[in-house]
């Protein structure tokens, strides 16, 4: 193998590689050896077909697979040789002159290629023991456990049939065709307690007052935000047949409701319901530590980056941006920006997420930190029940994709290097009321998620 370096500006590098004539020939052989124990063809015996029999049959096609894994083994060689780490994987290209690639398929040819990449930058990493976060931290309040259960026990409130005009708070059962432009996009049967905002805006206005069996027509225009892109903004005419009015019940919060629930009591379900309270309340403290915590990180590294991989990135966030645009009614001007601006600002945000990705990367190659094959399949079995009935599918498509399990192993990795960076840190609880909680949270615009995970 030889290799020459025709680019090394910044980050790039563009190498040709030769692989001679002579290599490829002596590959060809072992593979054709291999072969002859094996290959039944009409005439000869089992282990008997000659090689230059098999040369003349297969050749071509076994050089063809023979090109393909040395020119894998030999980009990997190079970039080792070199003391090179590729931030994505090199760029290949062979000649496109059809003579020439049939003479190197017939052993007749020395194989060139070339290679381009970005190669991972080489920095310091900044003094990122002990950074100052601030965590904070909302008590549970009595108050908030028994507006929650309150919840709970209105969600599982039992309704009886009433002969009379449907109010707020009752329950209504009713069969309907959704039409819209004229052609129906939906029929079904379904319930909707009236001033729970279930349905579009509007909807739940034109049941108001209805009675069982009662027949009626009436329009309503889905919101421009609505999920579903084919009805987003548009008016449609609903035809509803009445088929049941029910007054909800008495709910009675106590150690049988609780029971009802599969708890051993009234206190149990309040237990339960702080412990989910807690833990929400824990994810947004979580957050905003880590954001104080990758804002810092941002802060102190300075250092080129791999334009192929912040371009990847940024393609990402405007596929998202342009989705939103096209089909939930966004606008750039609603927003108080333009496009070109827009573009700048994601830019950065996608600078940000590679630089971050890289710095922790290399925190985390330093600490040793790394992602067990427990946790990956804990990761992939979450996936998988996120697919009832179709789990077997999933586990056959990331099998059949490294790229998707690199994808699950990155925020693991991630998360273990924030744990690993907190031990290190300076912290102090700031403690703040539950509204103060959701404000910061609601403050974290800016997505901090890496696709990426170097060699990890």
């Amino acid at each position: 193998m030889q290799v020459n370096e025709t680019l090394s500006e910044g980050l790039k590098r563009a190498l040709t590689v030769t692989i001679a004539a002579s290599e490829l020939d002596s590959r060809l052989s072992e593979r054709l050896t291999e072969l002859k124990a094996r290959a039944r063809i009409k005439g000869f015996r089992p282990g008997k077909v000659p090689v230059n029999h098999l040369r003349r049959v297969y050749g071509k096609a076994a050089m063809a697979e023979i090109v393909e894994t040395m020119v894998g083994e030999t980009t990997r060689q190079a970039l080792s040789d070199r003391g090179e780490r590729a931030a994505m994987q090199p760029k290949v290209a062979m000649t496109e002159d059809e003579a020439e690639a049939m003479e190197v398929l017939e052993g007749k040819a020395d194989l060139t290629f070339t290679l381009e990449y970005e190669v991972l930058p080489d920095y310091e990493l900044g003094d990122f023991k002990g950074l100052k976060i601030e965590r904070p931290v909302a008590d549970v309040t009595d108050e908030e456990i028994e507006e929650r259960v309150t919840q709970v026990a209105e969600s599982t409130r039992s309704y009886e049939p009433v002969e009379r005009a449907a109010a707020d708070g009752d329950r209504v059962t009713f069969d309907y065709v959704g039409k819209t432009g004229g052609e129906t996009f939906e029929s079904s049967t379904t319930s909707i307690v009236l001033g729970s905002g279930q349905f579009i805006p509007g909807f739940e206005e034109q049941l108001t007052g209805v009675s069982a069996g009662q027949e009626k027509t009436f329009g309503v225009t889905f919101p421009e935000a609505y999920p579903a892109e084919n009805l987003a903004g548009k008016p449609a005419s609903f035809d509803v047949k009445i088929n049941e009015v029910a007054a909800p019940a008495d709910i009675t919060i106590d150690d049988a409701f609780a029971e009802r629930l599969g708890l051993e009591s009234l206190e149990k379900l309040r237990d339960t319901v702080r412990q989910q309270i807690e833990s929400e309340y824990g994810q947004t403290t979580r957050q905003h530590v880590k954001r104080q915590m990758l804002d810092q990180l941002d802060t102190m590294h300075t250092f080129p980056l791999p334009e192929n991989l912040v371009e990847q990135e940024f393609e990402s966030i405007w596929k998202q941006v342009m989705h939103d645009v096209e089909h939930h009614g966004r606008t750039f001007e609603a927003e108080g920006t333009t496009e070109e601006a827009a573009r700048a600002d994601y830019r950065g945000i996608a600078e940000r997420r590679v630089r971050l990705g890289l710095v922790l990367s290399k925190i985390g190659e330093a600490a040793e930190v790394t992602v067990s094959d427990e946790e990956l399949q804990g990761a992939l079995y979450n996936q998988a029940r996120q697919f009832r009935g179709q789990e077997q599918q999933v586990f056959d498509y990331y099998k059949q994709n490294p790229d998707a399990v690199q994808a699950l192993r990155a925020p693991i990795f991630e998360e273990k290097v924030v744990d690993y960076l907190l031990e290190l840190a300076d912290v102090t609880d700031k403690s703040v009321s539950k509204d103060e909680l959701a404000a910061l949270a609601e403050d974290e615009s800016v997505p901090d998620h890496h696709h990426h995970d170097h060699d990890h």
